[in-house]
């Protein structure tokens, strides 16, 4: 039986995922991370305000997944709740067994690199460069490439572009590889509104392009996640020969990687977790030189992606999370920090209805049980 009572009404899933192939190798056309989730221990007090408690075989398990497709992953980023659940602790153990089960299954893996084991409020900037210091270590000594994060201490302690420069500066100094910087909008965090010292988003891509000028060859990429087309085309556009743009932009990737004739961006995404087969498959199609492939494809993941993200966007982890427990990779729908509760029944059924249509659902028999078992504790009467 397939069919769900949903708060809008019945939905009988159609049963059209999972036709996707796994290959194993790398795309050739374009660098892909997908920014993983983490699954929480049910049986711990994953309640918030508690250390976070992870499930290590099924997070590792759905790391190996996205590997299978081909896609590098973006570890103990925001998608995997850092700062929304997942501490500094359980972040750094999470990143030493990513990386070495990265090394086992030869997969790629980059890292999140932030502040956060400091406390809560106020830190001087000097405290701000020894907490990022010791992240930044603790990252290469797993063997994680190094994404520079957005810190909500620097954006609450910098008074100036300047205090940016410095922090980050020193940072890439240390760094024993060329790094990608982080650009997080305050979409996905609003205590980092005014980051790189301005509320102009124009005023800051300077100070950015300042500080890659600086330090040439300790930059990889930026993965810039402001939700602004426009504005990462622009900004691709000024980055010097060598430095990749990385679209963290969930809204509007399908174009930003394909690209124009001035060029083309990467990814780092979130969304890619919850659409790794068909991403899959429209890379593979890219890199076939297939343009028309790509676009038919990944054209019924964009108004999911789009929904999955939606304001408050901060809450997309909960709608991830939720799509990785009706496809079969995990058996439970409870969340580090208490996030499960993070969107409503009416979101969430929304999104099913966006992820059938975009066959995202290999078993629609499983995914159409645990469904029914959600909407019913939801006060949905099902069939």
């Amino acid at each position: 039986m397939t069919a769900v009572n949903l708060p809008d009404g019945r939905l009988t899933l159609s049963g059209s995922g999972g036709g996707y192939a796994e290959p194993g190798a790398a795309f050739t056309g374009r660098v892909a991370y997908a920014a993983a989730h983490v699954v929480a221990d049910p049986a711990a007090e994953n309640v918030p305000g508690a250390p976070a408690a992870l499930d290590w075989d099924a997070t590792l398990a759905f790391r190996r997944h996205l590997w299978s497709h081909g896609f590098g992953v973006a570890e103990a980023m925001d998608t995997a709740q850092r700062g929304m659940g997942l501490d500094w602790p359980a972040a750094r153990e999470l990143i030493r067994r990513s990386a070495r089960e990265a090394a086992a299954a030869g997969g790629t893996v980059v890292a999140g690199v932030a502040t956060d084991q400091l406390p809560a409020g106020p830190a001087t900037l000097d405290e701000i460069r020894k907490a990022y210091h010791e992240q930044l270590a603790d990252v290469q000594e797993a063997g994680a490439g190094p994404v520079l994060m957005c810190s909500r201490h620097l954006a609450a302690a910098a008074r100036s572009a300047g205090d940016y420069l410095d922090v980050y500066g020193r940072l890439l100094d240390e760094a024993d590889a060329p790094v990608v910087l982080h650009w997080l909008g305050p979409a996905f965090d609003p205590l980092l509104a005014g980051y790189w010292g301005a509320d102009d988003p124009a005023r800051a891509a300077d100070t950015v392009l300042e500080l890659i000028a600086a330090h040439p060859g300790r930059v990889d990429g930026v993965k810039l996640s402001l939700l602004d087309e426009g504005f990462e085309v622009a900004l691709r556009r000024r980055l010097p020969a060598g430095v990749r743009m990385y679209t963290g932009d969930d809204f509007n990737y399908p174009a930003l990687i394909r690209g124009d004739d001035h060029g083309h961006s990467e990814a780092l995404l979130g969304v890619f977790a919850a659409i790794a087969p068909p991403a899959a498959a429209a890379l593979r199609a890219l890199d076939a030189g297939d343009t028309a492939a790509y676009d038919r494809i990944l054209a019924p993941t964009l108004p999911l992606a789009r929904h999955l993200f939606g304001t408050p966007t901060f809450y997309y982890k909960t709608g991830v999370v939720f799509l990785a427990w009706l496809a079969g990779h995990q058996e439970h729908f409870t969340m580090v920090g208490g996030l499960q509760s993070g969107r409503s029944p009416a979101h969430l059924g929304r999104l099913l209805r966006l992820a059938d249509a975009a066959g995202l659902l290999p078993d629609a028999g499983l995914a159409a049980h645990r469904a029914r078992a959600f909407f019913t504790t939801a006060g949905v009467a099902q069939p």
